[in-house]
């Protein structure tokens, strides 16, 4: 399989804060300033959705905490950035970030012919964490592996910014204090805080862009992220709609040339609810499908009339009407809903082979929970070997059962599938790994995962 990436790869500078360092710091803080802790206890009341100062940071990793959710907040002050990078950066762990990065490296180890990412800020730093199997880069007219464009880049190359974004890992259990009360994290999860000029403006690399108009007949599909992290003003006057509507220009161009190509979007955190509903309206239109966590779900679903509770309770079946009436409303034929317990399938073609679908979803629920037991990437047969020690989850497993007395027409199939309100419907628990090293770029895991395995099973 031949994929082709896009937008978003950076590196991510993942810390794994707990409750007694919080603590510190909030005493701290509030020491140096009397005001800090009214300011703080103002915004975790009406949380701001990004940071301009060290509260609203706080203020994003304890809502987080608190509620065991996950969320990427855009660091929108230079100051604030460098506050967080001089006091996290030593005592975190560099790797590949960004949604795209991600999953291009899960395309490349999982074993897709050839992967080629579009890279924003091209440096020696972020080549080092592409996998060495699969990935392509083009560069001055040609492709090359990442180990080999690393020995030949200009030196004036590593002028360019790195782009580090800050991944805060936390554990359920874990307690900390503030303002005289204490607080338990009720689910492990993580707190991104961004700080991307170029990724928050969807940029395009040229030498990616020329590439993937000449080879797209050699593609069979592209798997594409980053819309979340869109601003509503840049410089010099462009706007959101701007930069997403050449985005879809470019997609369009793809499936002019090639109309068979299959294009996956991972739809992402967004900060601002009118640039979410035009992403998704805008996308759902050129794209094949769209993936999203619960999280995600339930922000769409609430700007749609649709009530967000159940959904973040992990209840299939809201999952699965709130999916079926956000596509039915955008014409989007086919979203992918993965929780920590179930993953959810919807789409309009009731034709679709749901073996296919539920091998697929299998798949990449095994490879997502090896990942997260070992933090590591690691071939197809390796990962699927640690899947198979690791249990499916029993919430997960009841979830199926329950949206199965909903399904109208159920077909006989491995797993819950058949037709609810005229869409095909599968639905297959998770594996939950108890002790996971590392909760980031799970989701995207498993939706690379999927992606590659329906391409193989249905070329």
């Amino acid at each position: 399989m031949n994929i082709l990436c896009a937008y978003n790869a950076n590196i991510d500078s993942i810390f794994h804060i707990d409750g007694s360092e919080l603590s510190r710091m909030i005493g701290e803080l509030d020491a140096g300033d009397s005001t800090f802790s009214v300011k703080l206890q103002k915004k975790l009341a009406l949380p701001p959705g990004s940071i301009s100062s060290k509260s609203d940071f706080l203020a994003g990793l304890i809502t987080c905490m608190c509620e065991g959710s996950g969320a990427e907040w855009m660091i929108k002050d230079s100051g604030v950035f460098g506050w967080i990078k001089q006091t996290f950066i030593d005592g975190s762990f560099m790797r590949m970030g960004g949604n795209m990065g991600i999953m291009s490296n899960v395309l490349s180890e999982l074993g897709a012919s050839r992967v080629v990412p579009n890279v924003a800020s091209l440096s020696k730093l972020q080549l080092s964490f592409f996998s060495k199997k699969s990935i392509y880069h083009p560069f001055e007219g040609k492709l090359y592996k990442s180990s080999e464009l690393e020995t030949i880049l200009p030196k004036n190359i590593n002028s360019k910014p790195e782009l580090i974004h800050f991944v805060f890992d936390f554990r359920k259990g874990d307690v900390f204090s503030f303002s005289g009360q204490e607080f338990t994290v009720s689910r492990e999860n993580r707190f991104i805080a961004t700080y991307d000029p170029l990724n928050f403006q969807l940029h395009m690399d040229e030498e990616f862009r020329k590439y993937s108009l000449n080879h797209v007949l050699e593609m069979n599909g592209a798997i594409i992220s980053g819309y979340h992290m869109l601003q509503d003003n840049f410089a010099k006057g462009s706007r959101y709609k701007d930069k997403l509507d050449e985005s879809l220009r470019q997609l369009q161009s793809w499936k002019d040339i090639r109309k068979d190509l299959h294009i996956h979007v991972e739809f992402g955190h967004f900060s601002a609810n009118d640039i979410a509903l035009y992403a998704f309206s805008r996308l759902s239109s050129v794209v094949d499908r769209i993936g999203m966590n619960e999280d995600e779900l339930a922000m769409l679903a609430g700007l749609n009339g649709i009530g967000p509770k159940p959904i973040l309770e992990m209840d299939s079946v809201a999952i699965a009407d709130a999916a079926i009436s956000l596509c039915n409303d955008s014409g989007l034929c086919r979203m992918i809903v993965h929780t920590r317990e179930f993953v959810v399938s919807v789409s309009c073609m009731n034709d679709d082979d749901p073996e296919i679908i539920i091998e697929a979803m299998n798949f990449g629920a095994g490879c997502a929970a090896a990942f997260a037991c070992s933090g590591e990437l690691a071939d197809r047969n390796t990962l699927l070997e640690i899947a198979s020690e690791i249990p499916e989850s029993e919430f997960g497993k009841k979830e199926t059962a329950r949206l199965a007395q909903h399904i109208e027409d159920k077909w006989n199939c491995s797993t819950v599938c058949g037709i609810h309100d005229s869409y095909q419907v599968t639905i297959v628990p998770t594996r939950i790994c108890d002790e996971p090293v590392s909760t980031v770029g799970l989701g995207d895991t498993i939706s690379a995962a999927i992606f590659l395995r329906e391409l193989e099973l249905s070329s």
